[in-house]
């Protein structure tokens, strides 16, 4: 199976349904799932199990709210409370059935929901990215942005695959969330209606009046190495001089496809470093064949870089083979195995760390861009599809400025 690359988020799966609770992709380092027998209690955790089933006894015969003490419920949330306790936040993680049918949609590039990768971070539900064209994109969601409530609930305290629960639904309905603003601290309601998404990975076009190739890729779903060559192909049929790749607000993916892509713009060398348990280092080298390996390149990456795309950014940074314009990437630094169980829920467990092929460590660190580009707020980036209708002045009066940053340094080169 496919070495997946869970960008840690689960990213709400929920959100496109993903959504990913990396959802979505993000979320995704899983490498594979890891069928497990009939459990068994260690010998020595007795005094610990009787534990969890006092308090479990206590919880049933006396919370006042007897709605929310069904089995399934308590259950979900002491294995949840399990995972949480490794401190690995937003990363391993418990995953719903239904939770583990989004994410499998994710790397199908299939979603309903509405379309936003979100995440714990520092106790509080942040949203990742929105997709490109998502019903969450389109109604003002931001990357960054603070979930406070879902229709009209707080909350506070609640896991992400509670709150992930509470976004999904099919599509056609509506769901109400209440947005604080991470900078201003401003709260604000969306309601957006949920819907089906076939996610478009890869989009391209020449920058009005340059013969520049803006590549975007908005995720790492699988098939995107192939998507990604062809591209890139048909801008060099077209003249191309100079190429802005886009990972901005890309949340990860399938990391055999991040190391295919990688592979499209370096010759040789490492794509990453996997470092295990015990400390030993296994490099991930480059695949021959790359398509672009001298057409010069500038990166665009911020805070909704995570996963599968920090793995590219960092390949070409150590490479030397491209610029980093833009922000800190989010920090998705663990290869997930999924531990599936009984009930077809699973546990997403990091075993192993991956390194940049220099050894930087990117886990709650994220990679630092070689400059930093902040786009104006309340400024969205520009998409290829929208600059096919545009004007070289148009794209000039623009103010994605991290967009126009890299153009800068292509053409003074």
């Amino acid at each position: 199976m496919k070495t997946l690359i869970r960008t840690f988020l689960i990213t709400i799966f929920i959100l496109m349904v993903v959504g990913t609770a990396f959802l979505g992709g993000v979320l995704l380092d899983r490498q594979g799932l890891i069928p497990l027998g009939p459990g068994q209690a260690p010998r020595d955790a007795a005094q610990n199990f009787g534990l969890m089933t006092q308090a479990w006894n206590i919880i049933k015969r006396n919370y006042a709210d007897r709605s929310v003490t069904d089995n399934q419920t308590l259950t979900y949330g002491a294995i949840s409370g399990m995972v949480d306790a490794l401190g690995d936040t937003s990363h391993s993680r418990f995953l719903s059935p239904q939770m583990v049918k989004e994410e499998n949609n994710f790397i199908q590039g299939q979603f309903e929901g509405i379309g936003a990768l979100m995440q714990l971070k520092d106790t509080h539900i942040v949203v990742l990215a929105p997709y490109d064209g998502s019903p969450a994109q389109k109604a003002g969601l931001k990357p960054g942005d603070i979930l406070l409530k879902v229709n009209g609930e707080d909350i506070t305290g609640q896991t992400l695959s509670q709150v992930v629960g509470k976004v999904l639904g099919p599509a056609g309905t509506t769901v109400t969330l209440t947005i604080a603003d991470p900078v201003t601290g401003e709260t604000r309601d969306l309601t957006i209606t949920r819907a089906r998404i076939d996610l478009k990975n890869v989009t391209y076009h020449m920058l009005p009046g340059t013969t520049i190739g803006h590549l975007r890729i908005a995720a790492f779903s699988q098939g995107v190495t192939k998507e990604v060559a062809s591209a890139l192909q048909d801008l060099q049929q077209q003249g191309a001089t100079g190429l802005v790749l886009d990972l901005r607000r890309n949340p990860g993916g399938v990391l055999d496809e991040g190391t295919g892509v990688a592979s499209q713009f370096l010759k040789s060398g490492n794509v990453l470093l996997e470092k295990d348990a015990n400390g030993n280092i296994k490099p991930v080298p480059v695949i021959d064949g790359g398509v672009a390996t001298d057409l010069p390149m500038v990166v665009l990456i911020d805070q909704g870089t995570a996963s599968a795309s920090e793995i590219v950014a960092g390949a070409l940074q150590d490479g030397q083979r491209a610029k980093l314009i833009g922000e800190k990437t989010f920090g998705t630094g663990t290869v997930l195995l999924q531990f599936p169980l009984s009930d077809g829920s699973s546990i997403l467990l990091a075993t192993k760390q991956w390194l940049t092929p220099s050894g930087q460590v990117i886990w709650h660190q994220g990679i630092n861009p070689t400059e930093i580009v902040s786009l104006p707020a309340n400024i969205g980036n520009l998409l290829p599809e929208t600059e096919k209708t545009m004007t070289p002045q148009q794209l000039k009066d623009s103010q994605d400025t991290q967009l126009l940053r890299a153009i800068q340094l292509l053409t003074s080169n």
